[in-house]
C-alpha cells in the first residue's frame, strides 16, 4: 500500500467534502467521491478540482485506501452500516460525524467486522477557515498510523485515543457550549430587538465579558451560524441529546438548543429565505427578515 499517496474516497461532497477534496487534488492524491443526492453543481465543483464524482458506493468505495464519511449526523451510521459490507482490510473508514460516542461504537463494529479499520475523528473546529489545518482528534486502534499518514498530507490531527468514543465524547461535550451559546444568542437578542434594547443589552454583555467581542463581530458570527447550518447543528445536538443521556444526564439546555437551531431554520424556509440572500450578515437585518415584525 502507498503510504505517501493513499487514494482517497469522500463519502458526501457538500461543504466539508469539497474542502477536502481541493485540498488532496492538489497533492496529487486520486481522490473520488460520492453523495447520495448529486446535483450539476456537485458535478461542477467534482469537475473543477479533479475529483471522480461516483455514480455508487460500490464504484466509490472499490480501491480506497482512506474512506472519509462526511455526511449529516442523522445518517453517519446508517451510511457506515451501508458500506460495511463493502469494505475490505487494507481500508480505512474515517468517521468525521458529529455524532455520540455509542453512535461511532455502533459504525465501528459494522465496519471492522469485514476487516476494514475505523478511526472515530472529532472535527473541533469549523473547516472552512484552516481546512487541513483544523484541529483533529482520533481515537481507534489504529489512529496513531492513520494520524501519522494524515499529518504527513497536511492535516493537523493527534491521537487521543486507542478507543472509539473518547475523541467523539470531547467533540459533543464541547458542542453543549458552543451551540448552547448560538442558540441562546439568537434567542437572546431576538426578544431584544423586539423590545427595542438591543443596544442596552449587548453593551451590558461587553461589560460582562469584553474579551468576547459582543459589541463587535461576535453576535453577527453566533447567530450567522444558526442561519446558514442550523439544520445540520440541529442534527448534531440531537446527537448531543443522547451522548447526554447515555451517562445519566438530563439534556435540558441541548434540547432547548435543538428547538432554537431547527426552528430559525424553519423560520427561513417559511419565508423562502435562502441563506445567500443573508449575506454580508447583519443580525439585525437577517432576524427582521426571518421574523419580520408583527408576525
Amino acid at each position: 500500500m502507498n503510504s505517501t499517496l493513499p487514494s482517497v474516497t469522500l463519502i458526501g461532497f457538500g461543504e466539508v467534502g469539497g474542502i477536502l477534496a481541493q485540498e488532496l487534488r492538489a497533492q496529487h492524491l486520486a481522490v473520488c467521491a460520492y453523495d447520495s443526492q448529486p446535483s450539476i453543481a456537485m458535478a461542477q465543483k467534482a469537475a473543477a478540482c479533479g475529483t471522480r464524482l461516483a455514480s455508487s458506493l460500490p464504484q466509490a468505495l472499490e480501491g480506497a485506501e482512506l474512506v472519509f464519511s462526511a455526511v449529516t449526523a442523522a445518517n453517519a451510521l446508517a451510511v457506515a452500516q451501508r458500506c460495511a459490507p463493502l469494505l475490505r482490510a487494507g481500508q480505512t473508514w474515517l468517521d468525521l460525524n458529529s455524532v455520540a460516542p455509542n453512535t461511532k461504537r455502533a459504525a465501528a463494529e459494522a465496519v471492522t467486522a469485514g476487516g476494514a479499520g475505523y478511526i472515530d475523528v472529532a472535527v473541533m473546529a469549523p473547516v472552512p477557515p484552516q481546512r487541513l489545518k483544523t484541529p483533529l482528534l482520533l481515537g481507534g486502534a489504529d489512529a496513531a498510523e492513520i494520524g501519522a499518514r494524515l499529518n504527513a498530507l497536511g492535516f493537523n490531527s493527534q491521537v487521543y485515543s486507542t478507543g472509539v468514543g473518547e475523541a467523539s465524547a470531547i467533540k459533543m461535550c464541547r458542542s453543549v457550549m458552543i451551540k448552547g451559546l448560538e442558540a441562546l444568542t439568537t434567542e437572546c437578542l431576538r426578544a431584544a430587538q423586539r423590545y427595542g434594547v438591543e443596544q442596552p443589552v449587548l453593551a451590558s454583555l461587553h461589560a460582562s465579558f469584553p474579551s468576547l467581542g459582543w459589541d463587535e463581530k461576535l453576535p453577527h458570527y453566533l447567530i450567522s451560524r444558526v442561519a446558514e447550518h442550523g439544520k445540520r447543528r440541529a442534527e448534531e445536538m440531537r446527537e448531543v441529546v443522547q451522548t447526554l443521556r447515555d451517562v445519566g444526564v438530563e439534556p435540558h439546555q441541548s434540547l432547548a438548543s435543538v428547538e432554537t437551531q431547527q426552528g430559525l431554520v424553519d423560520a427561513m424556509r417559511a419565508q423562502n429565505i435562502a441563506y445567500s440572500q443573508l449575506t454580508p450578515f447583519v443580525w439585525q437585518t437577517a432576524l427582521n427578515k426571518i421574523y419580520p415584525p408583527g408576525d
